[in-house]
């Protein structure tokens, strides 16, 4: 969308000041130019000084724009217990209904790297273990580092196990306890 700035303001306001120095020049904009360009100046500054500087100022935020930190919705099922259910995380700074906000904020940023998506699917034709991590499912959804997020989780075999276990504690830990 077309967004009004001081700049492109500044540009409307000084066409506007040489259009007026040219439409009262008599002899065409060649001498209004051989003039000196004082007059196009003085022309400026008036047209500026009518605009009031509250005009220049650029239009409000709108509430889709804004960038307020890192939002994410995690809904779990299968985990068991109080692992399932649906959670809002915030992050940057940190927020919401998620049982450990400081700590899954901080797996979520110790895992996201310039270049690549924290998200991202286990790799296609991956030779992963046949290891089965029980029924649990994730959905992650929201916005994070200023890009949408859109991804599923379980624990069908190795690799995803261990994309699971990477984002513990913004994930439930599943892993079985040390002997």
């Amino acid at each position: 969308m077309f967004q009004v700035t001081p700049l492109r303001r500044l540009a409307v306001a000084a066409s506007a000041a040489c259009a007026a120095v040219v439409a009262s020049s008599a002899t065409g904009p060649v001498t209004a130019y051989a003039a000196g360009t004082a007059g196009a100046v003085t022309s400026v500054a008036a047209v500026t000084d009518a605009t009031s500087l509250a005009s220049l100022a650029p239009p409000p935020v709108r509430e889709e724009d804004r960038v307020s930190g890192d939002h994410l919705t995690v809904t779990v099922q299968h985990a068991g217990g109080r692992a399932n259910g649906t959670f809002e995380l915030y992050c940057h700074p940190e927020g919401g209904s998620h049982p450990d906000t400081g700590s899954a904020c901080r797996a979520v940023d110790r895992n996201t790297r310039w270049g690549r998506d924290a998200f991202a699917p286990a790799a296609a034709g991956a030779i992963c273990t046949m290891r089965y991590g029980g029924p649990a499912t994730a959905h992650v959804t929201g916005r994070w580092a200023g890009r949408p997020v859109d991804a599923t989780y379980d624990r069908s075999n190795g690799c995803q196990i261990e994309r699971w276990d990477r984002l513990v504690p913004l994930l439930p830990d599943l892993r079985p306890a040390a002997r």
